[in-house]
């Protein structure tokens, strides 16, 4: 585990087999804005170390526990009245799970096995999610629509052919670091370190899965420029 700062998403890891616990790990501490609070390999485990240290913002959790499951864990922090986001990691695929999931406010679900890329997607999307409704208030509807937007994420699985989850994944990180007004292919390129038409070829994917929002920039001679911004 490294020091973590004021700002830093603190993450618990809870998965039974240490391997899969401290790789997990590692993949949190190679997401910018994050740090591993702690590791636990139980359910009882998990409760100690969230009841220890109430500064802990995001629980990513295996379905399969040696003493419970991810799901009736998270009906006993519900009960217990931890509010804590949790991010299932699992290779359970159960439908009724999910729907379980789903039910009791889990923010992402995602099925081992996976690589790097889908991960830090999944943890980036939920850090834009954290940062919208980090404040007290939320200010009006497209706010609300805005937050929930910012968990949608396309996995590798989900990409069409003709694109990486690498590129996007540059392009996502260009984009989280837009001004309010958005930015152009263009500049989402120079970012990037990739084409103009790349670009705009993953801003157009992000955009009709509702990742992003189109806009349009005026004032200079001939058609208006399209500008790109997370929703």
């Amino acid at each position: 585990m490294t020091d973590d700062t004021s700002t830093d998403i603190r993450v618990l890891v809870v998965d039974d087999e240490v391997l899969t616990a401290e790789a997990h790990a590692a993949y949190v501490e190679r997401v910018d804005g994050f740090a591993v609070a702690a590791v636990a390999h139980s359910g009882s485990e998990a409760i100690r170390a969230l009841r220890a240290d109430a500064a802990i913002d995001l629980v990513l959790l295996d379905m399969n526990l040696p003493d419970t499951n991810g799901i009736d864990l998270c009906r006993n922090l519900r009960t217990a009245g931890l509010e804590i986001d949790v991010i299932a990691v699992t290779a359970v695929r159960d439908a009724a799970v999910v729907r379980s999931a789903v039910s009791l406010g889990i923010v992402q679900y995602l099925i081992k096995p996976f690589g790097f890329a889908a991960f830090a997607e999944k943890l980036g999307a939920y850090r834009d999610f954290h940062a919208r409704v980090g404040s007290a208030v939320v200010t009006d509807q497209h706010e609300v629509d805005a937050s929930f937007a910012a968990l949608r994420t396309s996995t590798a699985a989900d990409l069409p052919k003709s694109l990486s989850a690498d590129t996007l994944d540059r392009v996502r990180a260009a984009l989280r670091a837009a001004p309010a007004e958005g930015l152009s292919a263009g500049e989402v390129a120079t970012i990037a370190a990739v084409s103009r038409v790349t670009a705009r070829r993953y801003l157009e994917h992000l955009a009709d899965s509702g990742v992003a929002a189109r806009a349009s920039r005026y004032g200079t001679p001939g058609r208006p420029e399209v500008l790109y911004r997370p929703r």
